[in-house]
């Protein structure tokens, strides 16, 4: 009675992961089609709707440099020399 249990209960378990990924990807496939255009920041448009694409300042951050890789880089060693004398 034990092993019979155990059994429709492992079968039922890998019936219904394969129902609910057959399901999400369907869901899935089915939300990422929904949408029609992408979403446009509104400080992107004047004030007509139109968008502005000279006007945009995009800022890039860069990590942080090491000085020592800064002073002692090749492309720069007349400017090393000048210090160093």
């Amino acid at each position: 009675m034990y092993a019979v249990a155990v059994f429709i209960s492992v079968v039922l378990t890998l019936l219904l992961f394969v129902v609910g990924g057959i399901v999400g990807w369907i869901a899935s496939f089915y939300l990422n089609n929904q949408q029609d255009a992408p979403f446009i920041h509104p400080e992107f448009l004047d004030s007509s709707g139109n968008i502005i694409p000279d006007e945009i300042i995009a800022l890039r951050f860069t990590p942080k440099l090491d000085i020592e890789e800064d002073y002692y880089d090749t492309d720069c060693s007349e400017e090393a020399e000048d210090y160093d004398s």
